[in-house]
């Protein structure tokens, strides 16, 4: 089911601020992206960069992109875990949050946000209640409320939770406070994987129960 469409005034000037800060990252930060790309390259091998297929605004699919963190693995040797495929090299450039600079591509092509709910997986858009369907009012974010309250520590409610304050409440002043708040996140390099996982643990959706109750 489509998110409700609610659109604020901010949207048009978050939009315009999104594509000149994101392609002037993309021209600065190039030197890094090509030290980045070669270390992948090196480490992992080919492609460099990973793509996947994600729900963005009124939930339209697009192709998320990143570095790759995990390794290929031959469909032969049968079910692989994450923590199995996540090299050395992989998980600190995880932690670093420097495998997201490449979702700039992203921003520039209006499909994400610098800011904004995270784009999670497609299979879990019939998981989401009415309510939580809602993270697909706005463009979907490198960064969000979420991501400096914890990030993978939180449950799938918190991290919801998050979401929908933010689409209720954003604003120019909002995105700042969460930017300036990425900042102390990436360097601390916490909450990149839950407890027991690799990354984080599979959202299976909202017991019947609570559905009813919302």
């Amino acid at each position: 089911m489509v998110a409700r469409k609610k659109r604020s005034l901010y949207d048009p000037l978050k939009r315009a601020a999104d594509l000149v800060c994101a392609a002037g990252a993309l021209v600065v930060l190039s030197p890094v992206l090509l030290v980045i790309a070669l270390l992948v390259r090196t480490q992992l091998g080919s492609p460099v960069i990973f793509t996947q297929e994600r729900p963005g605004l009124d939930e339209k699919i697009f192709r998320l992109r990143k570095f790759r963190t995990m390794k290929n693995i031959d469909p032969s040797h049968g079910l692989v875990t994450d923590a199995e495929r996540l090299t050395r090299f992989g998980k600190r450039l995880r932690s670093s949050s420097l495998d997201e600079l490449p979702a700039l591509l992203n921003v520039v092509r209006g499909e994400m946000s610098i800011v904004g709910p995270r784009p999670l997986l497609v299979r879990y858009l019939d998981r989401y209640s009415p309510e939580q369907s809602r993270r697909h009012e706005v463009r979907p974010g490198i960064t969000g409320l979420a991501q400096v309250n914890g990030r993978n520590n939180l449950s799938w409610e918190e991290k919801f939770a998050f979401d929908l304050q933010y689409v209720d409440t954003r604003s120019a002043a909002l995105d700042l406070e969460i930017l300036r708040r990425t900042f102390s996140t990436v360097l601390k390099r916490g909450g990149v994987a839950a407890d027991g996982h690799a990354t984080t643990h599979e959202f299976l959706g909202t017991p019947s129960q609570e559905r009813e109750e919302q």
